[in-house]
């Protein structure tokens, strides 16, 4: 079976193009450039690596017939932000390929109904990048029921793994946040801190994929929320973190308008996007379905990515358990 990634050296692929390997796939990987896995594994000694910019391969109408000419059986698309590139691609590949599987985003919910939020919950989803990845798995599954296109569409949290930032405790990626709780200083969070945040382990979004492949009858057509066993809230995530330090949390809450005065307006906006969706979803049907069951807790994974960045110098505090 061969089985080409688009975008396989970003946070899934650095965990997925192994686990594909080791399952017995040949495997390309499509990137616009010659950038590294994250994490060092043999099994990329077996792959093939393809140099594909695929916005400019789009405008130049060479994309689809460049995918084509890589004759997958499987393709794994953590790449399609826009419907119409998802569309040009399905045209092409229809009747073509095996399974097409598509990363999506928790975002495609916009705020919840019901927590934990199952997929099939009424959306209403905003922003653009949470519309898109809507409208795209409304395409897809589509596609799947009009003409047996075999797509399927797994929905990650916040991403998290080892050699980038995760989302801390104020829901943005300023890594002063993790140092005042390694250091004990007050914190500020907007309104109680009570909004949540879900988290997934890169690993366990690849666990999720083969697990998806695997139980191919399963999961074509459908969509799935691959993240981990529970959400956090900003309050509960900062104490923990304050606490692998051996510090308390001095939390100070403050209403939103107040708050957003003392950060910098990029941290206000990732803030408020991620307060606004404050995602809690269930993975019930991944695990009924297809067999998800991730590694990892929102904490655990965290720990880990937190530890590495003290160590890459991202985040100026003591390593963890040392």
């Amino acid at each position: 079976m061969r089985a080409v990634v688009l975008g396989g050296t970003g946070h899934v692929g650095t965990f997925l193009v192994p686990r594909l390997v080791e399952a017995g796939y040949d495997v390309t990987v499509v990137s616009r450039g010659n950038r590294q896995p994250y994490r060092r594994n043999a099994a990329w000694g077996a792959v093939r690596r393809v140099a594909i910019d695929r916005a400019a391969a789009e405008q130049a109408g060479t994309f689809t017939q460049q995918v084509l000419d890589l004759e997958p059986d499987v393709l794994v698309d953590a790449i399609c932000y826009r419907l119409e590139s998802a569309v040009q691609l399905v045209e092409a590949l229809r009747g073509k390929v095996q399974h097409y599987l598509f990363v999506g985003s928790i975002w495609v919910h916009g705020h919840s109904v019901a927590v934990p939020t199952p997929e099939d919950q009424p959306r209403h989803p905003f922003g653009d990048y949470g519309k898109q990845k809507a409208a795209i798995e409304d395409y897809l599954l589509d596609q799947t029921r009009r003409y047996g296109f075999p797509a399927t569409v797994l929905h990650p949290g916040h991403i998290v793994g080892p050699g980038w930032m995760p989302i801390n405790p104020a829901g943005n990626l300023n890594p002063q946040v993790f140092e005042r709780l390694a250091r004990g200083e007050e914190l500020a969070l907007p309104h109680l801190g009570l909004e949540t945040l879900h988290h997934v382990h890169a690993d366990d979004v690849a666990q999720a994929c083969l697990c998806a492949l695997s139980h191919w009858s399963a999961a074509v057509g459908q969509s799935f929320h691959v993240v981990s066993p529970a959400a956090l809230t900003l309050r509960g995530y900062a104490e923990q973190v304050a606490g692998w330090f051996g510090q308390t949390a001095r939390l100070q809450l403050l209403p939103w308008e107040e708050w957003r005065q003392g950060v910098s307006e990029q941290d206000a906006a990732l803030t408020w996007d991620h307060i606004a969706h404050s995602p809690n979803c269930s993975i019930a049907k991944a695990q009924r379905l297809i067999g998800y069951q991730p590694r990892y807790t929102s904490l655990q994974a965290i720990y880990e990515a937190v530890d590495v960045m003290i160590a890459q110098g991202g985040i100026n505090a003591p390593r963890l358990g040392a």
